[in-house]
């Protein structure tokens, strides 16, 4: 009688419980199983699949020996957390993953009680594993806290901050740091280069039975740290690892990918653990997944792709990236001026920097994850007579706000702020949305603020930061491509200020701020064959505001409406501002300012969280013809 197929181990998964029952023999069958469904799910919705395929064992084996969602486990940065989502429950809606009304690509608090932290920012999980652990020390939620937080994400100081405090208030909580050798880019600075050579030779502390020897089991390539370090063994024997020296007892490095080694050592960790301990892990970003390992980014984030041969199915474009568009305008800017230079903060792929940095390499600086950093390095740099371009997207330029205030503002330095990922980005969802940019910057004194309508603008725009030398001044742009405007050979510096009419009409004015200009020109057709065809303008600048082009359409016109891809508090509120201290208001304009909800918006295609946000063309129409009270007879579809 011939055997009947066995069931799939992870078909007996639904909930972490189910790993206690398995053996660990079943647990490797198991680790195997999660990766192919993780490449299966990430190839029919794209994502972040190089940093999961990474820690499917690391998962496998923290769900195996803590007890969720009573223990809270936290994953710094969330790209790693979609094996952790199969495992979870969320199995069946694995293949919505960053879809508009499917699964978060992090983790969620209200998606799942699994997911204790929302960590969609780097650097974070530690500072949250140790809020939790007091919190149970003081009568809150019981369990236990581990932080798992990539080698690149260590390298923030926020961090270490944690870590500091942590040490100092020695209570039981576990910090997985997982060491791939590599973040989103390959982690920078001194920090990398020390992971790299700890000697793992010494037991340490309560696990010294377990970690004893693990060097001699590490395979090729993880035993070449340990062969490195012994450079480093003298000053090992007296004053022990960094982390130690933080307050965290230390095992590893332990190979990341071979459960026969994280099992014991976990186990081991969590029966006698006392107070704050550091479990350093090695494993590869990619792992298991050869397209995804031989990729320059190991695999980091991805279209939707075939899984056979891991090519990506992206929609042909005739129209160049916004950030392409950046990256070859600035490295026009260099050609001519030695003083132009590229910060960013981890992101070279990005922002396009890693472009200029292939053509400059001297003149382009990546900190690592260090937004505050990079801003006051920039300073730094402006201060000594050069002209550094500080390439953050817009969510994480929020990280940097004070030093924004502090170093370049009130210094009036002439920083030039290159502000990716502006407005709303679609499948990363709230977490990495760039709405609140203009409204922080715009409130500055001394700030100069601008949007880029289409390509060419912001071709136009990289050459007015580089002329500006007056103080600080900043320029965004959203992701995805451009709109397929003819492009100049070379930016014009625009007159600081100065905003640009496109069409002259009749009884309402549209001043768009940004790129929602393509949308706020389809309305103005829309209501052209309606019989009411709209005066369309060209903000381009939030601060300082064009007062000459702004009262002229305010006193031309029955209604004027600004449309802009930001929070309430940005161009809008600065332009009701210049309306009310002019009393045009007492004269009758009716003036409306079209903004992004007070909501975070979920996830989705760009196009649908425009639509949800109520500005897209057929909306901007519809709030045309409201103001004017005209009435809408059969409404079309």
């Amino acid at each position: 009688m011939a055997d009947r197929p066995l069931t799939p181990l992870l078909d007996r998964v639904t909930l972490p419980s189910d790993l206690k029952a398995l053996s660990d023999a079943e647990l490797r069958q198991l680790a195997d199983e999660l990766r192919a469904e993780t490449i299966s799910a990430v190839s029919v919705t794209g994502g972040h699949l190089g940093a999961g395929l990474g820690v499917v064992e690391l998962t496998v084996a923290l769900h195996a020996v803590f007890s969720a969602p009573r223990d809270k486990i936290i994953w710094d940065v969330g790209h790693q957390c979609y094996p952790h989502k199969i495992l979870t429950g969320r199995r069946d809606r694995i293949r919505s993953l960053r879809m508009e009304g499917g699964l978060s690509g992090f983790t969620k608090r209200s998606e799942s009680p699994y997911d204790p932290f929302g960590a969609a920012h780097s650097s974070t999980s530690i500072s949250a594993a140790l809020g939790f652990t007091m919190a149970a020390d003081l009568g809150g939620d019981p369990g236990d806290a581990v932080a798992v937080i990539g080698d690149g994400s260590m390298s923030a100081g926020m961090a270490f901050e944690a870590m500091n405090n942590a040490g100092h208030l020695k209570k039981r909580m576990f910090v997985i740091l997982n060491d791939n050798e590599m973040s989103i880019a390959p982690p920078v600075g001194a920090l990398s280069a020390y992971l790299s050579r700890i000697y793992a030779g010494q037991p340490f502390q309560e696990l010294k039975s377990a970690a004893r020897g693990v060097v001699s089991l590490l395979p090729e390539p993880f035993q070449e740290g340990a062969r490195r370090a012994k450079e480093m063994l003298k000053g090992m024997a007296v004053g022990g690892t960094l982390f130690e020296e933080l307050g965290f007892s230390y095992v590893g490095p332990i190979d990341g990918h071979d459960l026969e080694q994280l099992l014991p050592v976990l186990r081991t960790a969590h029966a006698r653990a006392t107070g704050p301990m550091l479990i350093h892990v090695l494993t590869k970003k990619g792992k298991g997944y050869a397209p995804a390992e031989n990729s320059p980014d190991r695999g980091h984030a991805r279209a939707k792709f075939d899984v056979v041969t891991g090519e990506q199915k992206k929609a042909p474009s005739n129209a160049p990236s916004y950030t392409r568009v950046f990256a070859d305008a600035l490295i026009r800017e260099a050609e001519s001026d030695s003083r132009v230079v590229a910060v960013t903060a981890a992101m070279p792929d990005g922002t396009g920097l890693d472009l200029f940095g292939a053509r400059y390499p001297k003149r382009m600086f990546d900190v690592g994850i260090a937004e505050q950093h990079a801003v006051t390095f920039s300073a730094g740099l402006a201060a000594g007579g050069m002209k550094p371009f500080c390439a953050i997207y817009s969510t994480f330029l929020q990280r940097g706000y004070d030093q924004v205030v502090h170093d370049v503002a009130i210094q009036r330095l002439p920083v030039r702020f290159a502000i990716d990922r502006a407005g709303l980005v679609g499948a990363d969802g709230a977490t990495h949305a760039g709405s609140f940019d203009v409204a922080f910057l715009a409130n500055l004194p001394g700030m100069v603020v601008m949007a880029a309508a289409d390509e060419a603008e912001l071709v136009h725009m990289v050459a007015t930061a580089a002329a500006h030398d007056e103080g600080p001044i900043a320029f965004r742009y959203p992701r995805g491509e451009g709109v397929g405007v003819e492009m100049p050979a070379r930016g014009v510096p625009l007159e600081i200020g100065k905003g640009r009419m496109i069409r002259e009409g009749g009884r309402v004015a549209l001043l768009s701020f940004g790129t929602r200009l393509s949308e706020v020109l389809k309305a103005a057709e829309a209501l052209t064959a309606r019989g009411l065809p709209p005066t369309v303008a060209d903000a381009r600048f939030a601060k300082p505001l064009d007062r000459d082009l702004i009262l002229q359409l305010a006193r031309n016109h029955e209604a004027l409406i600004t449309i802009e891809e930001g929070a309430i508090g940005g161009f809008g509120s600065h332009v009701a501002q210049l309306l009310a201290d002019e009393g045009i208001f007492d004269r009758g304009l009716k003036y409306r300012s079209m903004v992004l909800p007070d909501t975070f918006i979920d996830h989705a295609s760009p196009e649908a969280m425009y639509r949800s946000a109520g500005m897209d063309a057929p909306q901007i129409e519809a709030k045309v013809l409201e103001v004017l009270g005209v009435a809408v007879v059969g409404q079309r579809a």
